[in-house]
């Protein structure tokens, strides 16, 4: 299933979701964007790192998939340029010295379209700063998704997601042109907000799965997931969904 898939709801992910921004405020020193710099910001959902890098930078441009983030974007952030642009096949120009991207990669199946697209951006020598999920990112919920379905006899499973090693994007990265700087693959336990937060990620990242449901359907399905997941994912006061993210920086070689 490709990102083109996805309904994103916007509103829905700025209230309940905006710890994927937050943490992706880390990103930004990795990138350190400069003065005179022209950057892309991939998969730029509604537009908040894209704001904190726009007052670091000479010019920036987000691009998304999601029509409802481009739109809420713009509305937060009038001043700067966002469009919507397909991850997989995307076109906006040859002379960005930087491509940043927080949390998008993953949901790009194909996954050397976009690293091909990165590369044709970028002039010579330029950086791209990414962070994804990786190996191992939300197995727990996710085999909580699958087991609450068959459970409940449901066709649809758990939305599958790429969450590479560092050994296998690393080696498509050098694959299409670029030199890998700075590699790491590491835990990082999120806390998702309030007592409903495992069921409001659903809701956010696989609302697919509950699509053909009754609200009786629903509730039992949630209550099969949080029966399974508690004892890895409760802490006895919120849930902790078992994110892994995978960091690089890599450069544009001369090929």
């Amino acid at each position: 299933m490709k990102e083109k898939n996805i309904n994103w709801n916007s509103k829905f992910y700025d209230t309940n979701h905006n710890f994927v921004s937050k943490h992706g405020e880390s990103l930004i020193p990795l990138l350190a964007p400069q003065a005179g710099e022209n950057i892309l910001d991939l998969g730029c959902g509604t537009g908040d790192l894209t704001h904190q890098i726009a007052s670091q930078c000479k010019s920036i441009t987000g691009i998304d998939y999601s029509e409802n983030m481009i739109n809420e974007a713009q509305k937060k952030y009038p001043e700067l340029r966002f469009q919507v642009e397909d991850g997989h096949n995307f076109s906006v120009g040859t002379d960005y010295d930087a491509v940043f991207s927080n949390a998008a990669l993953h949901w790009m199946l194909e996954p050397e379209k976009p690293i091909q697209c990165v590369y044709n951006a970028l002039k010579p020598d330029g950086r791209f700063v990414f962070e994804m999920g990786g190996h191992g990112n939300i197995q727990t919920i996710i085999d909580a998704i699958n087991a609450a379905a068959s459970k409940l006899e449901l066709k649809d499973r758990a939305r599958v997601n790429y969450f590479p090693t560092i050994a296998e994007y690393a080696s498509l990265l050098e694959k299409n042109g670029f030199s890998v700087t700075f590699a790491e693959l590491y835990q990082r336990p999120t806390p998702l907000s309030g007592e409903n937060g495992l069921r409001n990620w659903i809701k956010m990242f696989r609302g697919g799965i509950l699509e053909s449901l009754s609200e009786t359907q629903i509730e039992e399905f949630f209550s099969h997931v949080e029966n399974y997941a508690r004892a890895k994912l409760f802490n006895g006061n919120a849930w902790v969904a078992d994110y892994v993210r995978l960091r690089m920086i890599v450069r544009k070689r001369n090929i």
